[in-house]
């Protein structure tokens, strides 16, 4: 049966990128049918002040290019979860069984957690697009306030944290080169809740063609891999499922961008992806897995101090990758380089996980 879980993990993993191939076109042509994209440019800031540099490297709106991408990964994980389960059901072979990734101590959280940041994604992207947008869209931001969205993340964070110590009875964290850490109940959910807020602030890093994507693609590769190691086969073929909807989306994401990722996909993504980073006992490692991503939400955090405290910028933009932009780097160089920084970041965290 172990002869099978490669086929288990990485066969799905090509369905995957096969099924959002075939659909993103689709639903490529449904967004732009429907001017899902934003409504006007940014040309004042939140202040009523007008916007500068920092704001314009956030047009996308000039070349109407629609957002709610993001759909191509996850109705790719889902119509490969359900094929792969139906599949077992109409066919019921050790095989075709042993393919089902879907289950419950393992890859039933994850993916509900996808389904949440999908759902709440959708309904921000709406409210800053043509065709359903808010008063709001002449001013930096747009669609749901942060307090709600805080909260819709917050309340997700709150209860798989209570999931895991109830259900699975998780109160601890695995401290690399130490051991166990228990936290106790009250504790470890907290804990939860910060690492889950901390996991969807990373959502700045999808603003350039590309970026997005290939830095997330790294970071499930990487707890693909780690899940695999520990035995957790089950998470491992969601990972890299989830990979094969990236790579299904870059396929139309790079310049030319067809769609963007927007709000729909990286959260699904980062939702589900701090739900995989406990459940493979490798939360611990994911500051150095998904280092770009930390980077660029510190930048973020570190200009708005500075403005505060030396009344002055650090960067010339924030985040990070934009900084690079106004210094003269390309599109296409920031990307590529972001690529390459994330893999080796993915590969040094699992290398590690494996020795620690």
């Amino acid at each position: 049966m172990f002869a099978l879980d490669p086929f288990k993990v990485l066969l799905p993993a090509i369905v995957s990128f096969m099924i959002g191939i075939v659909l993103a076109p689709s639903i490529g042509r449904f967004l732009v049918r429907h001017e899902l994209w934003k409504k006007k440019n940014v040309t004042k800031t939140i202040d009523g002040k007008e916007a500068t540099i920092s704001a314009m490297l956030h047009n996308d709106e000039k070349v109407h290019v629609p957002r709610m991408g993001g759909i191509v990964v996850w109705t790719s994980v889902f119509i490969t979860a359900l094929l792969f389960w139906g599949l077992s059901k109409v066919y019921p072979t050790t095989f075709t069984e042993k393919l089902v990734f879907i289950s419950r101590n393992q890859t039933w959280l994850p993916l509900m957690a996808m389904f949440v940041g999908a759902i709440v994604g959708m309904l921000d992207d709406l409210l800053v697009v043509e065709a359903f947008g808010s008063k709001f869209n002449s001013y930096i931001g747009g669609g749901l306030s942060f307090p709600i969205r805080i909260l819709a993340v917050a309340s997700l964070g709150l209860f798989a944290g209570w999931w895991f110590y109830a259900k699975l009875g998780v109160d601890y964290v695995y401290m690399p080169f130490y051991g166990n850490l228990y936290l106790g109940g009250l504790l470890f959910i907290l804990f939860f809740v910060v690492v889950t807020l901390a996991t969807f602030s990373t959502g700045v890093i999808d603003g350039i063609d590309g970026l997005s994507g290939g830095v997330m693609s790294a970071v499930f590769t990487a707890y693909g891999m780690i899940a695999y190691a520990h035995g957790q086969v089950d998470i491992a073929a969601l990972c890299f499922v989830i990979l094969g909807g990236i790579m299904a989306f870059l396929w139309f994401n790079i310049p030319p961008a067809l769609f963007y990722l927007t709000e729909t996909g990286m959260l699904a993504l980062s939702l589900s992806l701090s739900v995989i980073a406990f459940l493979t006992n490798a939360v611990m490692y994911l500051p150095i897995i998904a280092l770009p991503l930390v980077v660029t939400t510190l930048s973020v955090i570190l200009q708005l101090v500075w403005k505060k405290v030396f009344k002055r910028k650090l960067f010339l933009v924030a985040p990070l990758h934009h900084h690079f932009q106004a210094k003269g780097w390309p599109a296409h160089k920031v990307t590529m380089r972001y690529w390459i920084v994330s893999y080796m970041c993915a590969l040094l965290g699992v290398i590690i996980v494996l020795i620690s």
